[in-house]
């Protein structure tokens, strides 16, 4: 404002003198007194005003995603960062995302890497980040961390743990496999015998038992979460011995649905919506909508609770959605019997057995 008010005085002055020079002809003007016409000018020059309170822009949440596996996988990984997209469209917020770290240690210097720069909550998408964890949130007690899937936030104050009742999803899909089934047999492709894997296919067992108390449900769990020729070699051994339906969970499953879709056989996913990985063989997934939680924690961190707390998603409370493929020709009936194990499910008069 300074600067402005000089810039009017300086203007005032060089209209003043060409006025004075326009009158230069008359000698009364010559024998007059110079009058003190910049002190004239600077009284009528407008006074500073006070700078008005520059207002606050908030800024937006910074939610940085630690996981193993790519962020299009079609499902652990792509189902998080589906989430935190979908919580974008409602939040004001800034996603980084750190894929394809299976190596711990990797991991690990990516949640502090994260922690470092100033995110408000830094989430670790794989149990086995878990270790590390504990002493990275020790370092850095300002910074909220979600740990998944786990119930376990080791008694710190800036750790959430998210987990999910996928057995739910996997009883639905089970239902309606043992209906699918001809051959009475049904072959599972699963990661490490932990986690939501093991909720989904014991879910996915217990839900297929129930329908169809004859039909054989052949798990092989092939110790690992991204060995997608092991998946491939492992639905393969499935069906050569006379499976003709398959599902599975963790990345790895692209192998096992590439052997469903050369041999033409309906496949159930989990996690992420995989119709995309066969429109003609995915006949229903399980999609893991883990914004209910993220929008749970970003309220509390909002509050100025960092942590201290477990949260879950199931078919009750829309963190878990059944998603039909509607290019799969699905019997009629047996869409409905899956509907209806869902609403069961829902409401409770439904229950999955627990696992061992």
């Amino acid at each position: 404002m300074k600067a402005t008010s000089t810039k009017v005085v300086a203007s005032a002055v060089t209209a003043l003198a060409l006025v004075a020079a326009s009158c230069g002809g008359s000698d009364d003007a010559a024998d007059a007194p110079a009058e003190d016409a910049p002190a004239e000018v600077a009284a009528e020059a407008p006074a500073d005003e006070p700078a008005e309170p520059a207002e606050e822009v908030a800024e937006p949440i910074k939610i940085g995603i630690v996981a193993p596996s790519a962020e299009n996988d079609l499902a652990w990984t792509q189902s998080m960062v589906d989430s935190v997209n979908r919580v974008a469209e409602g939040r004001d917020v800034e996603v980084a995302v750190s894929g394809g770290l299976f190596v711990v240690q990797d991991a690990a210097a990516a949640i502090r890497g994260y922690a470092e720069d100033g995110f408000d909550l830094v989430i670790a998408h794989g149990t086995q980040f878990g270790a590390p964890l504990q002493e990275i949130a020790d370092d850095f007690p300002e910074v909220s961390f979600a740990l998944g899937t786990s119930t376990d936030f080791f008694g710190k104050d800036n750790i959430y743990a998210y987990s999910v009742e996928a057995g739910e999803g996997g009883y639905v899909n089970g239902v309606m496999a043992a209906q699918l089934t001809q051959s009475n047999v049904i072959g599972v492709v699963g990661p490490v015998p932990a986690g939501d894997a093991k909720l989904y296919i014991d879910g996915f067992v217990a839900g297929a038992e129930a329908q169809n108390p004859d039909v054989e449900v052949n798990v092989n769990y092939i110790d690992s979460f991204g060995d997608v020729l092991l998946a491939s070699e492992a639905a393969k051994a499935f069906v050569e011995s006379g499976a003709d339906v398959l599902t599975g969970t963790a990345q790895m499953v692209v192998g096992a649905t590439g052997i469903a879709a050369e041999e033409g056989i309906p496949w159930f996913g989990t996690q992420s919506n995989q119709t995309d990985l066969g429109t003609d063989i995915v006949v229903a997934s399980q999609v893991y909508h883990w914004e209910v939680v993220l929008n749970t924690i970003l309220d509390q961190i909002a509050g100025g609770k960092l942590g201290g707390e477990a949260v879950v998603i199931s078919l009750s409370n829309a963190g878990l959605e059944m998603e039909f493929n509607d290019s799969y020709a699905l019997d009629a009936g047996i869409k409905a019997s899956g509907v209806a194990t869902i609403a069961g499910l829902s409401d409770g008069s439904i229950t999955v057995p627990s696992s061992e």
